[in-house]
């Protein structure tokens, strides 16, 4: 089998907690992870301010490549993420062939707001459900449909790593993972 390959776009003002721990997750399930800068620089400030260098600018992934995106969620973060065009272009590429996306927090309005969430069970940072068009919010910490994991915010941001690790590596493997992580 060949290397899962996940991309995490960062943009100005993400929350750090969800960044750091999808991160942290999917890289302990040996799942090859970029984190993605979609600013003009490879450093990225965090809604608390704590600065994290991406192993690369947008512009140097190549997303045929990608298996899946996820967007971690912050303000401005979630916005910026949504106001960036190549972004927008290359999720809409995902869902048109079915590739995985993942997004948490207030990040799910990105794809609510591209028309991909229609018809699915999603669920967000309380608030955001207006966002999400044409999506059923369930009020879940996470949900998985079909191929699009959304969680509710930073306080799950690791049970929505799982998920992730779950939807590539099946559930003995994440309940494993979660078993030496001491989560519950």
């Amino acid at each position: 089998m060949s290397t899962i390959k996940i991309a995490v776009p960062l943009a100005e003002g993400f929350e750090e907690i969800e960044a750091v721990s999808i991160i942290d997750v999917l890289r302990r399930a040996e799942l090859e992870v970029t984190v993605v800068s979609v600013s003009e620089s490879r450093e990225v400030n965090g809604a608390h301010n704590i600065k994290i260098i991406a192993d690369k600018l947008f512009e140097e992934v190549n997303f045929e490549e990608t298996d899946m995106i996820v967007l971690p969620g912050g303000l401005p973060g979630a916005t910026n993420l949504n106001n960036h065009s190549g972004l927008r272009k290359v999720i809409l590429d995902f869902d048109k062939n079915k590739k995985s996306l993942g997004a948490i927090c207030a990040a799910p309005l990105v794809l609510g707001n591209l028309g991909v969430l229609e018809n699915k069970n999603a669920t967000c940072y309380p608030g955001f459900e207006n966002q999400l068009e044409g999506a059923t919010t369930t009020g879940k910490d996470v949900e998985l449909t079909n191929n699009i994991v959304t969680g509710k915010g930073a306080g799950v941001a690791i049970k929505f790593a799982l998920k992730i690790v779950e939807s590539f590596k099946g559930k003995a493997f994440a309940d494993e993972l979660a078993m030496k992580m001491i989560v519950h």
